[in-house]
């Protein structure tokens, strides 16, 4: 426990990023893995990562992520991409894929896929989309917290218009529609203003409420 605290104190929003030092496939992989592995409602799923490390796209996007030198000088950019909408199709793949790899299927469950169908495909797309988006961020906690692990940096970011980024990468196409970037790379300490200074949160006074 005390190794985590730590490396979550060691972690910070990158400023500026060493374009020289690309993130080792295994460990984006090992990143990516604890992102597959983590919480959704209903073990749906409903959102993809995007790995970008084309140069050029890469390039294409930073004007509309205000500017940030990070999206280019990441080595890989990730793009949670959440699901445009839930739709029948959507959510009984899931289902078939769990009874698939379990090897049985079970009455309860079944029956909670029927209330999901009942359910999910009725709402508004933009109400299943704002759904899917939350589910999106829990990955994108996940990604901060193995990323520390593995001593790389990141910086989430919710600056940057997602209408252009789908575009540039062909999203809507995929039923997808973009949450959140998280660039993955080295800091540049000594490019960085803000790699020096103290991390600064409320206190756990204000910060947890406790109920007894």
């Amino acid at each position: 426990m005390s190794d985590l605290l730590t490396q979550l104190q060691w972690r910070y929003a990158t400023k500026k990023m060493d374009p020289a030092r690309a993130v080792p496939a295994e460990t984006v992989d090992h990143i990516l893995e604890a992102i597959r592995l983590t919480a959704t409602s209903s073990g749906l799923q409903p959102y993809s990562v995007v790995v970008v490390t084309n140069a050029e796209l890469k390039a294409r996007i930073r004007p509309y992520a205000w500017d940030q030198s990070q999206i280019t000088d990441c080595s890989h950019l990730l793009v949670f991409a959440a699901w445009d909408h839930y739709t029948p199709e959507r959510i009984n793949a899931m289902f078939d894929l769990v009874n698939e790899e379990r090897g049985f299927r079970n009455e309860g469950w079944e029956a909670y896929r029927q209330k999901l169908l009942s359910t999910y495909p009725h709402r508004t797309p933009e109400d299943n989309f704002q759904h899917a988006a939350r589910q999106a961020y829990i990955g994108l906690g996940t990604a901060l917290i193995a990323a520390a692990e593995a001593q790389v940096d990141c910086t989430p970011m919710e600056g940057f218009e997602p209408t252009k980024v789908d575009e540039i990468l062909g999203l809507r196409a995929q039923g997808l529609r973009s949450v959140v970037l998280l660039p993955l790379g080295y800091r540049d300490a000594p490019g960085d203003w803000l790699v020096n200074l103290k991390k600064v949160r409320r206190p756990r006074s204000e910060f947890v409420i406790e109920m007894k």
